[in-house]
């Protein structure tokens, strides 16, 4: 690396229910930064979407007066170069006066650290936006992103591929109107109570419903498609263990980090949002819990979890194993938490099930990382280096074919007939 730093645009915010757990996450990651090394530029995707910088948001406590913050922050707009990276330019017009007795700001971005959750942010959107715009980014591709955002198509490309997930159904909300009885109908007769209810493309357990009959499925279907127009509606695992990894690399070489067993909270049968992100943080763990905090608390790192999970040497090293198959099979890069589900009752004896992939985890998993062997900032570094690799590798396959069919020459042989010709 040269001795000039790198400015790394630490994207949080995002139009997502989930806007709150990615400003926690991406300042964790700025804060985590080594500052020898990369510049941190904040990059905020508002919930109107309008895109501000402005040191003032590397700060989370100034996030507590968000009218106050963002007036004080600078609108920008990302301006592709054809040297690889991005500059973000003011955006007079969205600006405020005040803004304009200063020469316009401008900012050079040479690789773009996500730390977006759902929505935009994690579907592929943005991760298409820096592909167009020829900058590195920290994150799955387009299609790993798009797929591992989507519970439906998630579970089913498992399925395809061997690895099992629970029985479930699914709907979109054209599917839903006028026809309620005939999907509740479906939900019982092809997989039975208990269920579990889930927006199909939405994480942080929002949305998210465990029910045991039909007025409560019925009412938490209509909940889920206030955060999607697609619902998945899955069979309970009464005798859960959740059980979750990390996973770092790309398609050459792929870890896994040690495992989690996450603990709910003694009112909930399932992880809630208030479990995973708003947790005391001087709650204690639970009896042979560690709280993982690590250099940054808050976000994921709050949440109680057994690190690493009480598993056997064998099932452990299964679950690696099959987290690193998942990875590549998603076509991943940079890190990821794959989430399972290990059924403990006796009919079952001990089935492992894939639940879900997070393509940008909470916390960028380094609650996961750093007991193996990875500190945050070294995560970090590597998710960049993973970034720039990918780039380069991009960039010096043909991206065009150089020939000019708008050429006279060639235009006489598309153009059409004219009348009377």
């Amino acid at each position: 690396m040269s001795d000039e730093p790198l400015h790394v645009g630490v994207v949080l915010g995002g139009v997502a229910p989930e806007h709150e757990v990615s400003v926690i996450s991406a300042l964790q990651a700025a804060a985590a930064l080594d500052h020898d090394q990369y510049v941190p530029v904040p990059i905020y995707i508002a919930k109107d979407g309008t895109w501000y910088t402005g040191r003032a948001l590397l700060d989370v406590e100034q996030y507590r007066d968000l009218d106050a913050l963002l007036a004080d922050a600078v609108p920008v707009a990302l301006v592709p170069t054809p040297h690889g990276y991005l500059e973000l330019l003011e955006d007079r017009e969205a600006g405020a006066l005040k803004h304009l007795v200063r020469p316009p700001l401008r900012r050079r971005i040479d690789v773009m650290l996500l730390g977006l959750h759902g929505g935009p942010g994690e579907n592929g959107s943005v991760q298409g936006l820096c592909e167009t715009f020829n900058v590195p980014y920290t994150s799955a591709g387009v299609f790993g992103s798009a797929l591992g955002m989507d519970k439906v198509m998630s579970k089913r490309v498992c399925q395809g591929a061997g690895i099992p997930v629970v029985d479930f159904v699914s709907f979109r909300e054209d599917e839903w109107a006028y026809q309620e009885e005939q999907a509740l109908d479906r939900c019982e007769e092809e997989i039975g109570y208990p269920l579990v209810v889930k927006p199909a493309r939405c994480g942080s357990s929002i949305g998210i419903g465990r029910v045991k009959d039909r007025a409560s499925l019925d009412a938490a279907i209509e909940d889920a498609f206030r955060y999607d127009d697609k619902v998945v509606v899955e069979a309970a695992v009464e005798e859960l263990r959740e059980i979750n990894c990390s996973v770092l690399g790309d398609a050459h070489d792929a870890t896994p980090s040690v495992l989690e067993e996450p603990v709910p909270s003694d009112d909930d049968e399932v992880l809630t949002f208030q479990d995973k992100y708003m947790r005391d943080d001087g709650e204690a763990a639970k009896e042979g819990g560690a709280k993982n905090a690590g250099s940054s608390p808050g976000g994921m790192a709050s949440q109680d979890r057994i690190v690493p999970a009480r598993l056997s040497d064998d099932r452990t090293e299964q679950i690696r194993e099959i987290a690193v198959r998942i990875f590549h099979l998603f076509e991943c890069a940079g890190v990821v938490r794959i989430d399972f589900m290990i059924d403990e009752s006796q009919a079952s004896s001990g089935q492992l099930y894939f639940n879900e992939i997070n393509t940008i985890p909470g916390s960028f998993s380094f609650y996961l990382w750093e007991p193996s062997g990875v500190p945050f900032d070294e995560l970090l570094d590597r998710l960049v280096t993973i970034a720039r690799r990918r780039h380069r590798e991009q960039n010096g396959r043909v991206q065009t074919y150089d020939v000019n069919l708008l050429a006279e020459k060639s235009l006489r042989g598309l153009k059409a007939d004219e009348p009377g010709g």
